[in-house]
């Protein structure tokens, strides 16, 4: 079969597994607090792994605009997850952070998902996850999508 035959069927797959990812992500945003929008949990995730971050910062992180970073840490601030505290660096800038309860649930949900994915690829032989990594990544490079 030629590359084009077989895109019909790629296209499915990547399609079913775009569905799947935002069905789990809205699960995952519930299981951390119920009024977690699915749409912020990558923000809670990124405070989650990386700290405290500047506005400016996480909106480079997700490629996303500063407005809407902004309304997001609005939300996610109203509901106790995270905070703004100031710049050790720069009085006059703003850091985000998450809370204690914030920080305490994305990182044992983080914790979670690493058990449930480590007990999936148990199954695979390593060399399938290495060239599943490999493939997505130069998916990633040239991103058809």
């Amino acid at each position: 079969m030629s590359p084009e035959e077989l895109l019909p069927a790629l296209q499915a797959e990547m399609r079913a597994l775009t569905h799947r990812t935002r069905l789990r992500t809205r699960e995952l945003a519930r299981a951390v607090h119920p009024k977690l929008d699915p749409t912020t949990y990558p923000l809670v995730v990124l405070l989650a792994q990386d700290g405290a971050l500047r506005i400016s910062s996480i909106a480079a992180a997700l490629s996303l605009d500063k407005s809407t970073v902004s309304r997001q840490v609005d939300a996610v601030v109203r509901i106790g997850l995270a905070e703004r505290v100031p710049d050790p660096s720069d009085a006059r800038a703003r850091l985000v952070v998450l809370t204690e309860e914030g920080g305490g649930k994305v990182s044992d949900q983080l914790a979670e998902q690493r058990r449930r994915w480590t007990e999936v690829f148990a199954a695979w032989p390593p060399q399938d996850v290495a060239e599943l990594t490999r493939l997505l990544h130069r998916l990633g490079e040239t991103d058809p999508l």
